[in-house]
């Protein structure tokens, strides 16, 4: 008689914190973002999960046994003294991951109110003079893939990611326009990988001082980075065909590289102690207020979508809050 086989049933293994943290972490494509939620999360993760006396962080707990309120303590415990902007990414990037835990059907835990996001400080990004600028890019010194960089970054008020990202093909040099890929693009379809031109493009202007300088710059070349590195890449090292100039074999200038270059060239007592990049963008917006531009016209060309998000960080100089005070003061009338 043939014995019967009977497949016994087991339960399916607990969902823990660290199972569904990388779950989480495996759904997200860019290497940049999965590695800045990834520290908010496996710190938070470590941090729930509690560490011994031997130092060792112990069995990963199951997500549906963690409460709203040890999430909030995990996050006080470790950023409640951090920085403003630090304490709001890091509480976004938990908050994401749990909000995608109960998408999926499984019991989780929210952030708790209590650890609410804060509100960013005014910015403290100095603003400097449009004569600054102005010898700063003049100076002979200074190479022209710089000086174009640098003044385009002041009159398009755009994002240095943004003109770094930027193809000679989408250019517009009659019209002193180009289409970027702004900060937050969202793809024109579904699928992951988008690439440049499938996103919703934006456009920025600039004026003559980059106008005089494009031209210079780009020479013969119709295709590929408008900024580029001045050697050619190693042969270990992968680009895409967009990254890379067809015509000198070039690739494009990197954030870090353009970073270095500005800090370098206005450091006065040693590396790190020069300009940054995003004063230049700052620089620009804040003069057009002081010119008389209006929120809205402020919006339109730094596309914020909120006009908090421009407010914080426009500040007018102490030279136009004299010149604002002056009207108020005796005989101001026969002044004007």
């Amino acid at each position: 008689m043939a014995a019967k086989v009977t497949r016994l049933r087991t339960a399916p293994p607990a969902r823990t914190l660290r199972i569904a943290a990388e779950a989480f972490l495996d759904t997200i494509s860019s290497a940049n973002t999965r590695r800045a939620y990834g520290i908010a999360i496996v710190k938070t993760v470590d941090q729930l999960d509690g560490r011994g006396p031997d130092g060792l962080i112990g069995h990963s707990r199951a997500l549906d046994a963690v409460t709203d309120t040890e999430v909030g303590a995990a996050l006080e415990t470790l950023w409640g003294d951090a920085a403003v902007n630090t304490w709001n990414a890091r509480r976004a990037a938990v908050g994401k991951w749990l909000s995608w835990c109960a998408e999926q059907g499984w019991t989780a835990p929210r952030v708790p109110t209590s650890a609410a996001r804060s509100t960013p400080p005014d910015s403290d990004t100095p603003v400097r003079s449009r004569t600054a600028i102005d010898r700063l890019i003049g100076r002979r010194d200074v190479h022209l893939r710089e000086k174009t960089l640098w003044r385009m970054l002041y009159e398009t008020c755009a994002r240095t990611e943004e003109l770094l990202g930027l193809n000679i093909e989408d250019l517009d040099l009659a019209g002193r326009t180009a289409a970027v890929k702004s900060k937050g693009a969202k793809p024109r379809t579904r699928r992951r990988g988008a690439a440049h031109h499938e996103h919703v493009l934006e456009n920025v202007y600039w004026d003559a001082g980059t106008a005089r300088l494009l031209p210079r710059l780009i020479r013969d070349r119709t295709r590929g980075p408008v900024f580029v590195t001045h050697r050619r890449p190693g042969p270990g090292k992968y680009l895409a065909d967009r990254d890379v100039c067809p015509t000198t074999g070039l690739a494009r200038l990197s954030y870090d590289q353009a970073r270095d270059l500005l800090d370098a060239a206005t450091a006065v007592d040693g590396p790190g102690t020069g300009w940054d990049l995003h004063e230049l963008r700052h620089s620009g917006l804040t003069h057009l207020g002081e010119s008389g531009a209006s929120l809205l016209e402020l919006m339109a060309k730094s596309r914020h979508r909120k006009a908090e998000n421009l407010r914080r960080y426009f500040k007018p100089s102490p030279q136009a809050m004299r010149e604002l005070t002056s009207i108020l003061g005796p005989g101001a009338e026969r002044r004007r």
